[in-house]
């Protein structure tokens, strides 16, 4: 009798112990519970990526108690919001806008102008030959007019020209076909069209790799010259496409120090931070590419980067303005097919189950 009551007391133990792991697992993610755009309330915006899918799916709950300001992914990028001449395809875009509406979140439009996922049409005319600079200027502004004021007094900040600066330490912008055929000028015509669609919105120049010394000073270059010029430029977007290997400490607030000096606003725009070190070229998996299990050691080197990386956030909050995370959770990323095709990742702070990682909490932990 008295083995019996032992074994009943161990099993209970055992029992009790099981359900407190389960309510630790789960119990932040509870209606109610605190998210990270509480924890920075004081500090900054925190935003995600999303589509209008994601915010058909469970995902959408998590969304509303993490993050107070949302970007969609693609769905106001030129090609997929603007696929013919006459033709506006809304839906997807509309259908995140409302989402954000409903919510009381922040929404950033991105984005304007980009040298990627822009419509073949709009480079061509009837006879398929290449527009002249007048004709692509024309188009441009007539997108740009239209997007901004379909979502003005909803969309509070759009990145206006993406990417234009070239990762060639030898070249100064981008040799798209924007540059080939306008030239330098139809980055400013797209700041000053943006303004004229919506006086009220903040717009940004919105850009990767800005941790890289050469790159950066090409981007504070540019941007000085757009100021001296009158452009209307609010803020500078640094997308933020990091790894567990970079960058340093060091790198990091050179990174944000030097930015400071423009006197423009700037945003953490596409937020995420890669378990495998860094790689800038797109490629195919290799044999070597098989270890894709998200390990302790993995784990722990994500942890302290994010905790690197916000510690460095919360210092500049005097010019930061706001934080996106570039997707919801590790259950999709944009990672999982770049640089290497195929290679599953685990960038941000949630997990396929939606929970949140041990890298969140060295985030709000402060």
């Amino acid at each position: 009798m008295k083995y019996i009551r032992h074994v009943i007391i161990v099993l209970l133990a055992v029992a009790i112990s099981f359900s407190c792991v389960a309510y630790q697992a789960h119990s932040f993610v509870a209606p109610g519970a605190r998210g990270l755009k509480d924890y920075y309330r004081d500090y900054f915006p925190i935003g995600v990526a999303v589509s209008a899918r994601a915010l058909h799916t469970e995902e959408a709950g998590l969304v509303v108690r993490q993050f107070n300001s949302i970007t969609p992914e693609n769905a106001m990028k030129m090609g997929v919001i603007h696929p013919g001449e006459q033709l506006y395809n809304w839906k997807d875009a509309d259908s995140i806008a409302a989402f954000a509406r409903r919510n009381g979140m922040k929404l950033r439009g991105h984005t304007l102008v980009w040298h990627n996922q822009a419509p073949g049409w709009i480079f061509k005319d009837a006879g398929g030959q290449q527009v002249s600079k007048d004709v692509l200027l024309q188009r441009l502004k007539e997108h740009i007019t239209t997007v901004v004021k379909r979502y003005k007094g909803v969309v509070y900040a759009w990145d206006v020209a993406n990417e234009v600066i070239s990762d060639r330490k030898d070249e100064f912008y981008r040799n798209s076909l924007w540059y080939q055929i306008c030239g330098e000028e139809y980055i400013e015509k797209a700041f000053q069209w943006a303004h004229e669609a919506d006086p009220d919105a903040l717009l940004f120049y919105n850009d990767y790799n800005e941790i890289n010394t050469v790159k950066r000073e090409k981007i504070i270059r540019m941007l000085n010259g757009l100021v001296s010029k009158g452009v209307p430029v609010h803020g500078v977007g640094l997308q933020a496409h990091w790894a567990v290997n970079e960058p340093s400490a060091e790198q990091l607030d050179k990174t944000m120090a030097d930015f400071a000096k423009l006197g423009l606003k700037i945003q953490i725009t596409e937020f995420d931070v890669s378990v495998y070190p860094k790689e800038h070229e797109m490629r195919e998996r290799e044999a070597g590419d098989s270890a894709t299990a998200f390990t302790a050691a993995k784990e722990l080197q994500q942890l302290e980067q994010y905790r690197r990386c916000f510690a460095s956030f919360r210092k500049y909050r005097d010019v930061l303005t706001g934080v996106t995370f570039w997707n919801i959770s590790d259950r999709y990323s944009w990672l999982d097919n770049f640089p290497v095709r195929g290679r599953k990742d685990y960038p941000l702070l949630f997990d396929k189950e939606l929970q949140p990682k041990k890298a969140f909490w060295s985030v709000v932990k402060f």
